[in-house]
């Protein structure tokens, strides 16, 4: 049974930071990339980072420079190290397994920024 558990939200002030974490309980690096997406109220659910199984990575463009995503294959967790945080990233952050023909997805952790 795999399950990805998010965790790390939280509320800070804009230029702060946060890490978000997500373990994957279940052997599924070696088939699946693991990409974080966000929700904001009323917006759709977009993409923000992604590492593929052979360690590429992929960043949305509201987040290049500033959120770096990465992988520690021992602890089988994906992280979201997320700087210079901004208003405008409030949202409920998931992460998500993509094993081409089915995926799997985390429950979410909300992470607020105020101005």
């Amino acid at each position: 049974q795999v399950q990805l558990v998010e965790s790390g939200g939280g509320s800070v002030q804009a230029g702060g930071s946060l890490k978000l974490s997500c373990v994957v309980h279940g052997y599924i690096f070696s088939v699946c990339g693991i990409g974080w997406h966000r929700q904001a109220p009323g917006k759709e659910r977009v993409v923000v980072a992604s590492i593929s199984t052979d360690g590429s990575t992929f960043y949305a463009e509201s987040v290049t420079g500033r959120f770096t995503i990465s992988q520690d294959n021992a602890e089988n967790a994906v992280y979201l190290e997320m700087n210079s945080l901004r208003p405008e990233d409030t949202a409920v952050y998931y992460c998500a397994a993509d094993c081409g023909s089915y995926g799997y997805w985390g429950q979410g952790t909300q992470v607020t920024i105020s101005p």
